[in-house]
């Protein structure tokens, strides 16, 4: 049985005295980290918090960041990572949602703070309260099956769902993680990828466990990022297809020094063949790795190594084979495992997959069926056990990492004055992988401003959720005999000599 106390705990035990994290100027070492660790739990204690309590945070990648994350569960509390991209009225959702008692955030939490008990202010409060507080032990009385952390998701209803990931998830995907791509002391990983996401802190746990060094990085930037790999010998790094394009084309224009680095990893949206050349071509140190999954698999299911010497075959489309620890069988509807090479859904089965849906046992029960996950993607798994995915099931986008579940975007439209009807679906983009994209029929006597519709849409939803383009027809939106929107009709024109249709 393992929680997120055992790897702080054998850090600090195992190599004390070496650097954990660096961010910016700053250093700490694993005896460090532990002991902030247990002060920032002591600090939430004196509060008046109990066990299970939920603490939110919402702040860019840092080291007091890392240490909510690892601190918060390891005391027995439960962390909620809030998406920074996320608009007010979705991170008030989330708050009141998983009834957050404090929120930890960096930045003016302006209406946030009518929606918690407590707010501490990062750094100079966050600090001053850790120097403040007891110490309190991390482990005691919490069990691998207890809540860890809940991850806010786009819903398929409208509404963000939580995702609840224990300890035992956690852990679970940090191991099958570890078995396919091994991690040594002398690693050094650049934090780029947002730690809101599971992905983003898949990571931290296995190079704490592993005696590594991390160097997070607040904001993503290409020439920030390769400063950081010159500067601190980084050996590894993992982010989203956008994020390897752009490193790649700023190394191509201002190269840096970069033969330190020994795995670039990606994730979050299929990635486009002629990004792994660029990308190759500028890091030839590096391994390039894919990995697949979703926040409700904590995250990971698949993984491809070495995918540099596979960019000219056909196994560089697959998201790679089933990682050491998980069960995927490709089904029909009914449940039934198709064969080699045929299309159904990917489902998952492996003690990564979550808990549930947080207060959506409907929910749960759509995608959790005896105990495996249904990921609403659909693919097929060829007789080598590679999975490549073609489409998917649930109406949702993947915009630069980022799922976007087109209710989410609909209902919004549907709020505009001048909308009688409203379908929203992905489309092919060069950078972002998907690009929201909508189709609108206004009311009798109105006219479409697209523009309007979009600012309208920008101030109720993230940014990465608004459409990117607006088509207003004047007819009727394709319809089913029973009354169904025929999305595939509003799509196929955009899809038109694509392979698959997701990308």
């Amino acid at each position: 049985m393992h929680t997120l106390a055992d790897p702080i705990k054998y850090a600090a035990r195992m190599a004390a005295y070496k650097s954990a994290i660096i961010d910016g100027d700053s250093s700490i070492s694993y005896a460090e980290l532990y002991k902030r660790c247990r002060q920032l739990a002591g600090c939430l204690f004196a509060l008046g918090l109990n066990k299970g309590d939920r603490v939110a945070i919402l702040a860019s990648n840092g080291q007091r960041y890392i240490e909510t994350y690892m601190a918060v569960p390891a005391a027995g509390l439960v962390v909620v990572p809030l998406n920074t991209r996320h608009a007010m009225v979705e991170l008030r959702y989330a708050l009141e949602d998983s009834d957050t008692k404090v929120l930890i955030i960096d930045r003016d939490p302006g209406e946030l703070a009518d929606c918690v008990d407590h707010v501490i202010m990062i750094p100079d409060i966050y600090d001053e309260m850790l120097c403040n507080s007891q110490e309190h032990d991390l482990g005691i009385g919490v069990e691998e099956n207890d809540l860890a952390g809940l991850f806010y998701t786009g819903g398929t209803t409208g509404q963000s769902k939580g995702v609840m990931l224990s300890h035992r998830n956690l852990i679970a995907n940090t191991f099958h993680y570890l078995a396919a791509i091994p991690q040594r002391e002398a690693d050094v990983m650049l934090v780029m990828a947002p730690l809101f996401h599971a992905a983003g802190s898949n990571g931290v746990i296995a190079n704490i466990w592993t005696l590594g060094t991390q160097v997070t990085l607040a904001a993503f930037d290409p020439a920030t990022a390769l400063d950081l790999i010159e500067q601190h010998g980084i050996t590894e790094t993992l982010g989203v297809p956008t994020m390897l394009a752009a490193i790649a084309e700023e190394q191509h224009a201002r190269p840096r020094k970069t033969d330190c680095l020994k795995m670039l990893a990606h994730g979050g949206s299929p990635i486009a063949t002629e990004v792994l050349r660029r990308t190759h071509s500028a890091f030839p140190s590096a391994q390039l790795v894919e990995v697949y999954g979703a926040t409700e698999l904590s995250p990971l299911c698949t993984i491809l190594t070495n995918e540099q010497d596979l960019i000219d075959s056909p196994i560089a489309r697959s998201c790679g084979r089933p990682a050491v620890g998980d069960e995927i069988t490709i089904l029909d509807p009914d449940g039934l495992e198709v064969a080699a090479g045929e299309i159904g859904e990917v489902v998952v089965r492996g003690p990564n997959v979550m808990l549930g849906y947080w207060n959506k046992p409907e929910q749960t029960q759509t995608v959790l069926k005896n105990g495996a996950y249904w990921t609403g993607d659909l693919g097929y798994m060829d007789k080598d056990g590679y999975v490549f995915l073609v489409d998917r099931s649930k109406d949702m986008i993947v915009t630069g990492g980022e799922n976007v579940y087109c209710t989410e975007v609909e209902e919004v439209l549907y709020q505009h004055p001048a909308v009688l009807e409203a379908a929203v679906f992905g489309v092919p983009d060069d950078k972002w992988g998907e690009a929201v994209w909508a189709v609108v029929v206004p009311r009798e006597g109105n006219n479409i401003d697209n523009q309007n519709v979009i600012e309208f849409c920008r101030a109720r939803i993230a940014g990465y959720k608004v459409p990117k383009g607006i088509d207003v027809q004047l007819q009727p939106l394709p319809k089913s005999g029973p009354g169904k929107v025929l999305k595939r009709e509003l799509r196929a024109p955009h899809w038109e000599g694509q392979e698959r249709s997701v990308n």
